[in-house]
C-alpha cells in the first residue's frame, strides 16, 4: 500500500474560468481521483490549510508526495518546504509537477534557481521518450506524447544536471527543454515533470496519468537499512542517524 499526497496551490483554479471547467475540484482532486483508481491511498493538501496541509503527522505518513504550484510558490511556510525536504532525504519520494519547478522545495534540493525561459503560448508541444528503458515510461502507448496546445516551457533550465533524463519536449517554435528528469537525494527519489499547465487538459491525458503513475511506483520508498553516523568505535551500537 503506498501513501501519496497530492499538494496543489489551489489559487488558479479559482481565478481562471478555464482551468476551473478542466479541473472544477481543483488539480490536487482530479489527480487524486485517477490515482485512487490505480490502488493509491490519497490525501490532498492546498496552500491556505492550516500548516498548508502538510502537518508533521501528514508528512511522516507520506511515501510519495505530488506538488504543483504556480504563482503563490512564496507564500509557502519556510518551516514546512524545509521539512519537504527532510522527508525526501530521509526517503520519501517527490514528484514535481509543471511549474513547482519554482518552489521552494524543489529548488532547495536542487541548490539552483531552476528558472527557465517560458512562453504563454498555445502551441503544439511533443514530448519525446529519450530513455525507453526507464520505468517512468514503461507501458506508454507511443514514443511520445503529443499535446495540440500547451504553453512553452524552454531551454536553458538552472538545474543540476539529471540522473536520468527521461523526456524531452519540442515545442512549435522551435524550442526544447529537459521536461522528464530525475535526481537522488540522500534516500530520497525526486522526478520533475514540465506538461501541466492549468488552462490545458494535460492531465486528461492517459499517457500522462500513466507516467504520474510509474513516477509513484519508482520514487516510493525501498525500506533501505538503517543508516549510522558518528565516531568509529569498532563496534555498531550508534542508534540510527546519530551524529
Amino acid at each position: 500500500m503506498v501513501n501519496v499526497t497530492i499538494w496543489n496551490e489551489y489559487h488558479c483554479e479559482k481565478k481562471n474560468s478555464l482551468a476551473e471547467e478542466l479541473y472544477p475540484s481543483g488539480i490536487h482532486n482530479f489527480i487524486a481521483s485517477f490515482l485512487t483508481e490505480y490502488g493509491y491511498v490519497t490525501t490532498t493538501a492546498i496552500l491556505d490549510a492550516p500548516e498548508h496541509g502538510l502537518s508533521s503527522e501528514v508528512l511522516d505518513q507520506t511515501d510519495v508526495l505530488l506538488w504543483w504550484s504556480h504563482n503563490q510558490n512564496e507564500s509557502l511556510d519556510d518551516s514546512i518546504a524545509e521539512y519537504v525536504v527532510k522527508r525526501v532525504l530521509d526517503g520519501m519520494g517527490f514528484i514535481v509537477l509543471h511549474s513547482a519547478l519554482r518552489s521552494k522545495p524543489f529548488q532547495l534540493l536542487m541548490g539552483t534557481s531552476c528558472r527557465l525561459k517560458r512562453r504563454n503560448a498555445d502551441e503544439t508541444e511533443r514530448v519525446w521518450v529519450v530513455d525507453p528503458g526507464h520505468p517512468i515510461v514503461q507501458n506508454l502507448t507511443s514514443e511520445y506524447i503529443e499535446f495540440p496546445q500547451s504553453q512553452v516551457f524552454a531551454e536553458p533550465f538552472d538545474i543540476p544536471r539529471p540522473d536520468d533524463l527521461v523526456l524531452i519536449s519540442w515545442n512549435e517554435g522551435g524550442e526544447i527543454f529537459r521536461s522528464g528528469c530525475c535526481w537522488k537525494r540522500g534516500n530520497g527519489k525526486i522526478f520533475f515533470l514540465g506538461p501541466g499547465h492549468e488552462t490545458h487538459p494535460i492531465y486528461h491525458n492517459q499517457d500522462i496519468q500513466l507516467i504520474i503513475k510509474n513516477a509513484i511506483d519508482w520514487a516510493k520508498p525501498l525500506n533501505p537499512p538503517p543508516t549510522y553516523y558518528g565516531k568509529l568505535s569498532g563496534t555498531t551500537n550508534l542508534e540510527p542517524n546519530q551524529t
